[in-house]
Formats: C-alpha cells, sequence, structure tokens
C-alpha cells in the first residue's frame, strides 16, 4: 500500500465514513427496502411509532397446568393442588396463583396450543427463539434468534440508546447457549444489562458520562481511533471489525447520552411505581424493560430466573431439583405481581398499541406428575433424598401470554386436551409465533432473506403463518 492510499483511506475514517459504509448504510435504509427477498419491510406505525416487544423468558419451562391451562378434572395424577379461579372475562380460567394476572385478563389474550419436538431446555430454546427445527441440543446456536434478525433489519448505529437491549440477559442453558447473532456478527447482539436493579447500589455499566469536558475528548480519541481501523476493515473478512466500529458509536452514545442514563434510572420513578411492579429483582427488571421501550428501544427481553425461583434458580421443575408445587408456591406471588403491573402499566401509559409484551418458556411440563428424590434441599425442595413431586420437560404443549400490540385481548386461542397433553384446537408452532413476532414489528418475514457469512441469503423464517387471532 502507497503512503497516498493509506492517508486517502485514513482521511476516510476521520470524515465518518469510508465508501463501503456509506454505500452500505444507503443499502439499510432504502435500496434493500426495494429488492425482493432482502430487504426491510416497513415498521407498523399505528400510532406514529416503531413499534416495539417486550420478551419475559421463564428459563426452564413453567406447568402450563399449574397456571394457564388449568385442568381441575383430570385424573389425581395429572391435577395439581390448585383450585381453578375465574377472571374478569367470562370464560377464562386460571389457577388460584394468579389473582393479580385474573384481574387484568382482558388486556391479554392466551395461547394455549404451542406444540413443537425440542424436548431438551436448548433444542427447545433455539425452535422457540429462532426457528430452528432440529430436535437435538445444540451447544452454540446455528441461526440468529429472532430478537438479533430484528436488530439488523432495523438498524439504526446513530440511536442514543441500543435497539436490542436485555435485561438479565436471555442468551444461556447451563454451557448451553440459546440466543445469538450467529453469522449476522456480533454488531447485532444485545447491550447486556445483568445484576439485580432492586438493590441500592445497581448501576448499569458503561452509561453517561456528567462531565462535558471528557466526554469532548473521549469524542476526539474515538473519532481518532475509527480514522486508523478504517485500514484494517478494508480487508477486514470475518466482519469483527465492522462489529468493532458499531460497539463504538454505541459506547460514545451510551457515554454521552442524557437520554440513556435517564432511561436506565429507576430512581426517576415514584416509589408508589416501584413498588407496584414489587421492589425485588423481577420487579425491577419490568419497570426498567418498561422504561427501556418509553424511551424507544423496539427489542427487550428480560429473564425470570435466580434466587426468586427457588433452590437451582429456574423453572426446570423436575423432582430431583424442585418440590414443584412448593416452588410454584413460592415464586408465583412475585410472577403474578410482576406481570400484571407490566401489563396494566403498558396501558394506563398508552403504549398498548405499539408495545407487545410476550411471556414465554422453551415447553411446558409434563402432565403426569412424577415421584422422585431430590438431589439436595434448599427454597422448594426436600432434603436430598427426600421423595417429592415434580413436572418434567413437555414440548408436546405449552402456552404463552400475548398483552398490549394492538392485538385483540380478552381471549383463549387453541386448547389442549382433558389432561394438557396435546393441542386439540389450533395447533401453533415455533415459525408461527415468531411470524407473528416479525408481523408486529413491521416485517414480512415470508418475504425477506439475509446474508449468511459466505453473502448466501438466507430466508430469516422459511415456515410460519401469524397467527391471525392476535391480528
Amino acid at each position: 500500500m502507497q503512503r497516498r492510499e493509506l492517508l486517502k483511506m485514513g482521511m476516510y475514517g476521520f470524515g465518518a465514513l469510508s465508501l463501503s459504509q456509506f454505500m452500505q448504510s444507503r443499502a439499510y435504509s432504502t435500496d434493500l427496502a426495494a429488492q425482493p427477498g432482502m430487504g426491510l419491510a416497513t415498521a407498523d406505525n399505528r400510532d406514529g411509532d416503531r413499534t416495539a416487544i417486550i420478551l419475559v423468558w421463564q428459563r426452564g419451562g413453567c406447568s402450563h397446568l399449574d397456571t394457564w391451562d388449568p385442568k381441575p378434572d383430570a385424573p389425581s395424577e395429572f391435577r395439581g393442588p390448585y383450585q381453578p379461579l375465574e377472571t374478569n372475562v367470562p370464560g377464562i380460567r386460571l389457577t388460584e396463583l394468579l389473582p393479580r394476572l385474573s384481574k387484568c385478563a382482558d388486556k391479554y389474550s392466551l395461547l394455549r396450543s404451542v406444540a413443537h419436538t425440542g424436548g431438551g431446555h436448548p433444542a427447545g430454546s433455539l425452535q422457540i427463539l429462532a426457528g430452528d427445527p432440529a430436535a437435538t441440543d445444540k451447544t452454540l446456536p446455528v441461526l440468529p434468534d429472532w430478537m438479533s434478525v430484528a436488530n439488523y433489519l432495523r438498524h439504526n448505529p446513530k440511536r442514543e440508546i441500543p435497539n436490542y437491549i436485555t435485561v438479565n440477559p436471555v442468551d444461556r442453558y447451563d454451557s448451553f447457549t440459546i440466543a445469538g447473532a450467529t453469522y449476522l456478527g456480533p454488531s447485532y447482539d444485545p447491550f447486556r444489562v445483568v445484576g439485580d436493579p432492586s438493590q441500592p447500589d445497581f448501576k448499569v455499566p458503561n452509561i453517561g458520562i456528567g462531565d462535558e469536558g471528557l466526554a469532548s475528548r473521549f469524542k476526539k480519541r474515538l473519532d481518532l481511533k475509527r480514522g486508523l481501523d478504517r485500514v484494517k476493515a478494508e480487508i477486514d473478512q470475518a466482519g469483527v471489525m465492522e462489529a468493532m466500529n458499531d460497539f463504538d458509536r454505541q459506547a460514545l452514545n451510551l457515554l454521552t447520552s442524557p437520554k440513556a442514563q435517564a432511561a436506565f434510572d429507576l430512581s426517576k420513578e415514584k416509589s408508589s411505581v416501584r413498588e407496584r411492579y414489587g421492589k425485588n429483582q423481577w420487579g425491577q427488571q419490568l419497570l426498567m424493560a418498561r422504561r427501556l421501550v418509553e424511551a424507544g428501544v423496539e427489542i427487550v427481553t428480560t429473564e425470570l430466573d435466580g434466587p426468586l425461583c427457588g433452590r437451582v434458580a429456574n423453572w426446570d421443575d423436575h423432582a430431583v431439583n424442585h418440590h414443584v408445587f412448593d416452588a410454584l408456591d413460592f415464586r408465583m406471588p412475585t410472577f403474578d405481581q410482576a406481570v400484571s403491573a407490566l401489563i396494566e402499566d403498558i396501558y394506563d401509559r398508552g403504549l398498548d398499541r405499539r408495545v407487545l409484551v410476550v411471556v414465554a418458556g422453551e415447553f411446558g411440563r409434563t402432565p403426569r406428575i412424577s415421584q422422585v428424590a431430590s438431589s439436595g434441599g434448599g427454597v422448594a425442595s426436600g432434603a436430598k433424598g427426600t421423595i417429592q413431586p415434580g413436572r418434567d420437560h413437555w414440548p408436546r404443549a405449552n402456552t404463552m401470554l400475548f398483552s398490549g400490540g394492538g392485538i385483540r385481548t380478552g381471549q383463549i386461542i387453541g386448547a389442549t386436551d382433558a389432561r394438557g397433553e396435546d393441542p386439540v384446537e389450533r395447533r401453533v408452532a415455533p415459525g408461527d409465533f415468531l411470524a407473528t413476532l416479525y408481523h408486529h414489528l413491521g416485517l414480512k418475514a415470508s418475504g425477506i432473506s439475509v446474508p449468511d457469512q459466505s453473502g448466501r441469503p438466507i430466508p430469516i423464517l422459511p415456515r410460519g403463518k401469524v397467527i391471525s387471532e392476535l391480528t
């Protein structure tokens, strides 16, 4: 490379964008939208604002029979100890574990007939989150999850706040990775918020620089770094430099944006609002999720796990892990308060047409109750060796909750048989679930492909139809 060429490339960097990046930027925003199967769809601006989704993830899989899909007439070896509870919508019944959610059933719909073939946590998660049809577990995903795809298709590195944020990340199950951008590249992975936001010393790192002089110096140094990085970017073949450049832009925005700093600051909420959600990790995670979509973030995920779940810190209620009913008794009051507060708050604040709230996990639990020895004592589990009830993995039936998003609410979609084993009405596959999420984001998934690492166009959703009852 000649000195003149080196300086020329450096000037491209100092000027902001190289020619290739300028063309790429133009392609994302305009040109690709006109190319069949390769472009952006126009967002559905129902209220003049871009739509958003909050995914509330129950890692491990919640028992559908003991919560959303009660079967009080099932035989005793299937039926849990909970009584059915009438809601404020005639014909919709939950279990007595969900008294708060029973009072706002007019603000959500329950999809009771989700089924797939992924019997392990990784496979089940990859089917729901990415549409991967494989029934066997994988250590790493091969397809990007819907969150990363949406972030890719709606990407704008100049945003003050990242467009995809995960609060207590939805990304792993033990040693397995269950979500990620894969061939889209690390630029489209989420901004991660970890820790317990209910703690007084909680702080999201790398958000906000109060000193304007320091912020200015940081920007100048970042501009210099970008200029030098352009040289390497011209020969980079793995997408790493592009990701680093995007991270640089996001870092600058996060460090210098008062809007970003305010969005993560729960202290700006009234005490009564924080208490409404619950002054605990789950409640404050969901409150932060609401603040983020209100600030303009379009994809927010939050995982409800940890100590509030019981001994093994998730919803995986095998008898070796938990006494399934003790675990549900322990966690459901916190869950019921937090989720009902989020739903009601979305409606109270006029976000209900723009923001779709989804509550889901990778699968349901076995309708037949097992009796197995505990592997260890602790919260919601008897001492080691204690024979206790549990429910195992069950991908053949699961329930999901949908609220807001301009959907029709106060309804039940689909049904399972008398024991809760299989759908008998309106069976829904993961592809249908994903098509519905993309539809809310204004993306016609059946007509969109994205390039893999070799540049080959890959459909973002090979199969699946929008769940019409939710539109």
